[in-house]
């Protein structure tokens, strides 16, 4: 059975406004959760499904975002990889930051019709892919985005030696946490930290501390 067009549905269950942290951006965010994620897994006729991540501006999306906007030279004239890009928020600031090009990557097919959706919003051309480049293959960057990848371990252990191999290779690698259990304790520089408004629909605060990092090659 093949898969719902996922923009009407992004546009019947979403508020289009800004980020907290980005009130320059506009985004498809959700209301309420719960009725999103029900109607989700009415949708796609699955039970048991994770939140519908795609329409929330996660903390380190947005401290990314922030920063990409405040410092514009860490991206422009680059080709530039916003990688498990959910919203697509880090991949759209970095595309009006001045990104020769960006591309923003996601296994899940709403999060990608998301991100062209909110690319299109923003007045940015973003590449919504769905190819898995910590496989090995795909195109090269200059730079690569990872905001709040840290949150479970599978995820963590599987994308870390990645990102430190891009780094390695010489390609600037920034990393936002908000302090999630499986951040690695080595090879981060801070570069910024923000306070990020949360909802307690997904956290256990109404804030979180967010880091940005550099990962390092050390």
């Amino acid at each position: 059975m093949s898969e719902p067009d996922p923009a009407p549905f992004i546009r019947a269950w979403t508020i289009v406004g800004p980020p907290p942290l980005c009130p320059e951006l506009k985004l498809h965010l959700a209301g309420p959760v719960t009725p999103l994620w029900e109607a989700t897994e009415k949708t796609l006729e699955r039970e048991g499904l994770p939140p519908p991540y795609w329409a929330f501006a996660w903390p380190g999306g947005q401290a990314l975002a922030r920063h990409l906007l405040d410092n514009p030279g860490m991206v422009a004239g680059k080709r530039v990889l916003d990688f498990a890009a959910g919203c697509g928020i880090a991949g759209i600031a970095a595309a009006r930051a001045g990104a020769a090009r960006v591309t923003a990557s996601d296994l899940d097919a709403f999060a990608r019709a998301a991100i062209r959706l909110n690319a299109g919003l923003n007045g940015v051309a973003v590449e919504a892919s769905a190819e898995d480049f910590t496989s090995g293959g795909g195109a090269a960057f200059d730079a690569i985005l990872a905001g709040d990848v840290c949150y479970e371990r599978a995820m963590a252990e599987s994308v870390w030696p990645w990102l430190k191999k891009q780094a390695a290779c010489g390609v600037d690698v920034w990393l936002a946490d908000p302090g999630r259990a499986y951040l690695p304790q080595e090879d981060l520089r801070e570069v910024a930290r923000y306070a990020v408004p949360t909802t307690l629909e997904l956290e256990d605060r109404i804030e979180r501390q967010t880091a940005v990092y550099r990962v390092t090659n050390a």
